[in-house]
């Protein structure tokens, strides 16, 4: 065994991962690490190759990882190609709402979950929130805010995948348990934002509405392609499959997450063909480190929770749960909530927060909802929240600004998210 006992050694390792997080290590250097200092602490020294070696040869760790990596490699193309351009101006030409207009941009772009990626909306919601005559810090409410409103039903988001890999949860599960929570989000939003503020005249539309609309969804259908795939098409083979009991090769890596993997893919190819990129422009996203690194955290999550699990750790925590000591409600809410919020990473959030639970409980679609939710709110108020900060540092105006619009919306959305889960 290792040095520690395991809940001494989980307290020194996320000590740690607090420390790596201050100096702004990336997250998937973090999460790799934390994971080998609590091996180092907690398990058998001659068992560390063993996990390492078997998270590697996981069929579900290889399709997410590929599949994060594939998400990433779309992102930085679309931006790339300049196809994200004709998406957000089209869109922009097509709804005359200013309202509308500022509150839509930001989620349409929030598709491509890059990090920081909120400086993609800012100038565009900084010219329309300007016609409306919001204030500096309004303005960067209503760009963090929107963006961030897609992602808890987003079906191709990393954090997502990551959560129903993890859990084993289908993605289409978690969603329907998010949608109400997303709609009472952008309700919200859209009262603090827009409350008593007039809709400019309508701006002119030089170009027809037939043809922005066609320029619209050539540039959304590499995103629609890869949702229809993994929402519709392939949970209903699955389906078919299961009720036929055929047999077919390939179906384990299939029943083991690479349809997330086929769909974005699929995405990416689209994506391809409609842009036709040269091979600088295709080449170019490779050589960024964010790809790698958030490819890399995929890895982590699994990596930390397989040696979670072989410290012992869960069997403390399920004696401390039997006993009454700790309740599954603050497991569920609080902790991820304090993660998402210390780490400023949705991702090294929920990773953490299921290493800590897993062998409590046994994961239901209702549980990992709450789970995921709580670690998405609590990361999206964070001061280490990097589209909190480009954000607030592009419009001008202080953090303090913004969370006095941030803050009710965060408890307005976390209750919904409590009310769901006691009540459905």
């Amino acid at each position: 065994m290792g040095f520690l006992d395991p809940l001494t050694a989980v307290i020194v390792s996320f000590c740690f991962l607090g420390v790596m997080l201050y100096r702004r290590v990336n997250i998937g250097i973090t999460l790799n690490l934390t994971a080998l200092v609590l091996a180092l602490l907690s398990v058998d020294w001659l068992e560390i190759p063993t996990i390492i070696y078997e998270t590697s040869v996981d069929l579900r760790t290889i399709s997410v990882v590929f599949a994060t990596f594939g998400v990433m490699l779309m992102s930085q193309l679309y931006k790339e190609t300049k196809v994200i351009n004709d998406l957000s101006e089209s869109l922009s030409r097509i709804i005359k709402n200013s309202k509308i207009v500022s509150s839509v941009l930001p989620a349409v772009i929030g598709f491509l979950p890059v990090a920081g990626g909120a400086l993609m909306s800012a100038p565009l919601v900084d010219s329309e929130a300007e016609r409306l005559g919001l204030k500096p810090e309004k303005k960067a409410y209503v760009n963090l805010w929107f963006r961030h409103t897609i992602f808890p039903v987003y079906p191709i988001s990393q954090v997502l995948i990551v959560t129903a890999a993890l859990t084993g949860i289908a993605i289409p599960l978690i969603i329907m348990r998010q949608i109400p929570v997303v709609i009472v989000m952008v309700i919200v939003g859209y009262l603090i934002s827009f409350w008593r503020v007039s809709n400019p005249k309508n701006k002119e539309n030089s170009k027809s509405l037939n043809s922005q609309l066609k320029r619209f969804l050539v540039a959304f259908s590499p995103i629609l392609t890869t949702i229809v795939m993994v929402v519709g098409f392939f949970p209903i083979l699955k389906m078919i499959v299961d009720a036929t009991s055929l047999d077919f090769a390939g179906f384990e890596l299939f029943k083991q997450g690479f349809d997330v993997l086929m769909a974005t893919f699929i995405g990416l190819t689209v994506l391809i063909v409609i842009s036709k990129p040269s091979l600088q422009v295709f080449a170019k996203p490779f050589k960024n480190w964010a790809i790698y690194g958030i490819t890399f955290a995929a890895y982590g999550a699994f990596l930390l929770r397989n040696i979670t699990v072989a410290s012992g750790m869960p069997g403390i925590l399920e004696n401390l749960v039997t006993s009454g000591t700790v309740s599954i409600i603050l497991l569920l809410t609080v902790v991820p909530a304090v993660l998402g919020f210390l780490t400023g990473s949705p991702l090294g959030g929920v990773s953490i927060s299921y290493s800590i639970i897993a062998g409590i409980l046994i994961f239901s679609p209702k549980t990992v909802a709450l789970l995921y939710i709580s670690t998405y709110l609590g990361y999206l108020i964070a001061p280490t929240h990097l589209c909190f900060v480009f954000t607030a540092d592009y419009f001008k105006c202080s953090l303090g600004k913004v969370y006095k619009y941030m803050i009710p919306s965060f408890l307005i959305s976390f209750t919904t998210a409590l009310l769901i889960y006691f009540l459905v």
